[in-house]
């Protein structure tokens, strides 16, 4: 007769053997994928007038989206899997995008409005060189270095004095809204040399490519399109990991986890670094993308919009946030092209209808309507 112990050592293995997605999964992310992949090339292939033929708008526009899905996955790791509710990502998101905006400055040149070595913001500003911390800045893949290493070791500094104080819950999200706030009210600053109120615009070059070319938008979007790919298997490999596990145990009693031998600092240092560096990265795909990177994007308004993008599409799944993301976004297109000034109004219900009547979002109710499916088929 086996022993209880053994047999949960023998399921455990068995879990952690499991493909990272059952094969009906796999179809539906290559079907997705392709068809997402294919936008682009209608754009290119087919005139305007064509029926076939998709807008260079809707082809950015899409881009845009696949960004902030990035950014949802990356908040869902630490607060669907951790428990860790951050209302600070819009300042991780922002550091990327600013830190590849940098190097997209530096690409224009002499090509400016001024016509000087430096950008136009610091011609207003009468300064004749760049600040030390724009060095190498001109070399991409410095820039790149920086789109990690800014959002991630800022992260995790914060992270490593917030969780060992041990601070959590409301507080935590708390601090992480004021760390937000306060790294705005700096980048408003004109002397901090990040362009102020305005922020970076007007890039011209990306690698030496025309930053508008059909050609170099459709590139910048399959990229966009693979990162997220593949930073989706990245998520899951590590949630179906004894380190998801753990993680999860962490969200669910941190106490008893502490208790039986493990200490939580760790772990969870770990997937803040890591969501915050996955922020990063969808920021600085999104500046090119959009032509933009301002001090507005690390508003606690945005932090809070991507808490609404996880809790939509469900928290805790993985490809919830990225389906959240993609249709509160979508909505917010057309809502705000038609009713601009109650956007915010509509933003609030969405929260409040998904908090009351779908808690595990999008997905939990798919899951439900499947379930109940395969119990009418059952029961005939």
């Amino acid at each position: 007769m086996s022993s209880p112990t053994l047999n949960h050592s023998a399921s455990y293995a068995a879990a952690l053997r499991r493909p990272l997605f059952s094969p009906k999964a796999w179809t539906a992310l290559a079907i997705a994928t392709a068809l997402l992949a294919l936008l682009p090339l209608l754009n290119l292939l087919f005139p305007s007038g064509h029926a076939l033929h998709v807008s260079a708008y809707m082809v950015a526009l899409l881009g845009k989206f696949m960004c902030y899905a990035l950014a949802a996955l990356a908040l869902d790791l630490v607060w669907g899997y951790a428990g860790i509710l951050s209302l600070g990502h819009g300042l991780f998101f922002a550091l990327g995008g600013y830190a590849h905006g940098m190097y997209l400055m530096r690409a224009i040149g002499r090509d400016g409005v001024s016509q000087s070595d430096v950008p136009d913001f610091m011609v207003f500003l009468n300064w004749k060189d760049y600040p030390w911390y724009w060095a190498f800045t001109d070399h991409f893949w410095y820039a790149m270095l920086l789109v990690v290493l800014v959002p991630g070791g800022l992260a995790f500094l914060f992270g490593y004095f917030a969780f060992r104080s041990r601070i959590k819950g409301v507080y935590f999200s708390i601090i992480t809204q004021a760390l937000t706030f306060a790294a705005m009210l700096l980048f408003f600053r004109n002397d901090t040399g990040f362009g102020g109120n305005n922020g970076f615009t007007d890039f011209k070059r990306i690698l030496g490519f025309d930053i508008t070319a059909p050609g170099t938008r459709a590139t910048l979007y399959w990229v966009t399109l693979a990162v997220l790919l593949g930073s989706l298997v990245v998520a899951r490999v590590v949630t179906k990991s004894k380190l998801g596990r753990v993680l999860t145990a962490v969200r669910d009693a941190e106490s008893r986890v502490r208790f039986i031998g493990y200490e939580p600092l760790g772990f969870k240092l770990f997937v803040w670094t890591l969501s915050a560096v996955m922020c990063g990265v969808a920021g600085a795909l999104y500046v090119p993308q959009v032509g933009i990177i301002n001090p507005g994007e690390m508003s606690t308004e945005n932090s809070i919009e991507m808490v609404i993008w996880v809790a939509t599409g469900g928290r805790g799944t993985l490809i919830g946030p990225i389906i959240g993301a993609g249709a509160v976004n979508g909505l917010k297109t057309w809502f705000t092209s038609v009713f601009p000034e109650f956007w915010l109004y509509a933003l609030g219900l969405i929260f409040v209808l998904v908090t009351l009547w779908l808690p595990q979002g999008i997905v939990g109710l798919a899951r439900r309507w499947m379930a109940s499916r395969r119990s009418v088929q059952h029961e005939r």
